[in-house]
């Protein structure tokens, strides 16, 4: 008998599972974590912070969060094992392979890899947590040629890893700056790779797996990688008085222009509205308004001309332009969703594993019904 359900084409809108975590109303463009709005947590709080409320589902003592911060610091320095592991790896490599390989590998040293108590869960994601930047950043010198730089124990989580790029302190500012993109790709909801790490800890799976399974799916141009394609898009355009007519042609041939549009928003990623002020003020800062003034000039366009269907500038659209002006280069902007959704992924996968039920979902079979064997010899 044939399954006669109707097929929800990228599960979109299906329910599977309750939250309490983060909130979205793409149509009015809200987007909260414990229902506080994502401009209220960039405004005033911390990396450090957002991650230990999502883990605890709530916000944080003073004295909670020192000793998280404190757990944090004391875990940030990778295995020797694990660095010359990544020394070794081949040059060229995309970083986001190395990173899933890392992350694997590390799993490999941690003894207490396999405790999947929800106790053990959160002292694995303390240490994922504090050891992504060090990761990250290590894949990023070795691949260079260069000293793989130890962590600090003085610095933020956000200033440490720009410490760890470029061997050089960064200013306060610039560690704010940072923090800020963090703290707003924390966490976003049931998103692919929060869904593919929770449906492989539905197994019962370690940490480790469902990490590696979300690098994976983060990986994918359609879900991590677009705002490398948004700076690709303005080398192409190449300066500010080429890009109304850069982007109209696209309108107009109806091509896909990365940074815009978003699966569950129909309106503005209130994300962007926040990077949107920052990349502004650096630009202006440090004589970088090309690249602003390109951006404004095709979200001018793109919302006259598509706004009413629903599609608008989402986060990757000024992120990429704030981690150049960082230093970071765009073929490790991936990477840096992954050391800042890494607090989301683990908060997710701990209070779904907390109340866990294998997810096996069904698809509608449209093959063969009546089919025979037919012998090796006797096929055509």
């Amino acid at each position: 008998m044939t399954n006669t359900a109707s097929i929800a084409k990228g599960l979109e809108g299906v329910l599977f599972t309750e939250s309490k975590l983060t909130f979205i109303n793409g149509t009015e463009g809200i987007l909260t974590h414990l229902g506080i709005p994502i401009q209220e947590w960039a405004e005033n709080s911390t990396f450090e912070e957002l991650s230990l409320a999502l883990l605890n589902g709530q916000l944080p003592t003073a004295a909670e969060l020192a000793q998280f911060d404190a757990n944090l610091k004391a875990n940030r320095a990778i295995p020797e094992a694990l660095t010359e592991i990544i020394k070794g790896m081949p040059r060229g490599v995309h970083p986001m392979q190395a990173l899933r390989t890392a992350v694997s590998y590390l799993g490999l040293l941690d003894p207490q890899a396999e405790d999947t108590s929800a106790e053990g869960r959160r002292a694995i994601a303390t240490r994922m947590i504090a050891q992504f930047s060090t990761i990250i950043a290590a894949i990023n010198r070795a691949q260079e040629g260069q000293d793989i730089i130890a962590p600090r124990m003085d610095l933020t989580h956000a200033g440490n890893y720009l410490y760890m790029l470029s061997g050089k302190e960064p200013t306060a500012e610039q560690s704010r700056l940072f923090d800020i993109a963090l703290v707003l790709h924390v966490d976003h909801g049931m998103n692919a790779s929060t869904f593919t790490a929770i449906a492989t800890g539905s197994t019962l799976s370690d940490m480790y797996s469902c990490i590696t399974s979300a690098i994976g799916a983060l990986k994918g141009p359609l879900h991590g990688g677009a705002n490398e394609a948004v700076m690709d898009m303005l080398d192409e355009v190449g300066t500010p008085d080429k890009a109304e007519a850069y982007i109209t042609k696209k309108l107009d041939d109806k091509e896909k222009i990365m940074g815009v549009g978003h699966r569950v928003y129909k309106y503005f990623d209130p994300r962007s509205r926040v990077l949107r002020d920052y990349a502004e003020h650096v630009a202006n800062k440090e004589g970088k308004s090309n690249y602003y003034q390109i951006l404004e000039t095709i979200e001018k366009v793109v919302v006259d001309r598509i706004g009413s269907k629903g599609i608008y500038p989402n986060v990757d659209f000024y992120s990429g332009t704030v981690y150049s002006d960082l230093g970071i280069k765009k073929e490790y902007f991936t990477p840096i969703f992954a050391l800042a959704r890494i607090s989301g992924w683990c908060a997710s996968l701990i209070e779904y594993t907390g109340n866990n039920r294998l997810l096996r979902p069904d698809a509608v079979y449209t093959g063969a019904t009546d089919a025979h064997y037919v012998k090796l010899q006797d096929r055509q």
